[in-house]
């Protein structure tokens, strides 16, 4: 007989989706105004180094708009989502 996860009634006993709902419902999405993004790399440094943050879930660079979106899973952090900014090249000046 294999082991498995999945209890006699057939529901997963990992509760990893119940793990990821929650986590989802907490997150939290706040739009910032970045200045000097203009290209796709400026989209992949400000990413990286905004997703490399402690808590951050999600990154969306709207290079055209000036606009980076960052999804979290609580309150975020301004000052650090604008020294990631900063560190990536660019200018955080504000929530949008």
């Amino acid at each position: 007989m294999s082991s498995s996860c999945c209890s006699p009634d057939h529901s997963c006993s990992t509760g990893t989706t119940t793990e990821t709902a929650v986590a989802l419902a907490e997150s939290r999405t706040t739009a910032y105004r970045v200045s000097g993004m203009t290209c796709g790399h400026c989209k992949s440094a400000v990413t990286a180094s905004v997703g490399a943050l402690d808590g951050v879930l999600g990154v969306d660079v709207d290079v055209a708009a000036g606009l980076v979106t960052v999804t979290t899973d609580g309150e975020p952090d301004d000052k650090a989502v604008a020294d990631a900014v900063d560190d990536a090249g660019y200018e955080l000046t504000g929530r949008a």
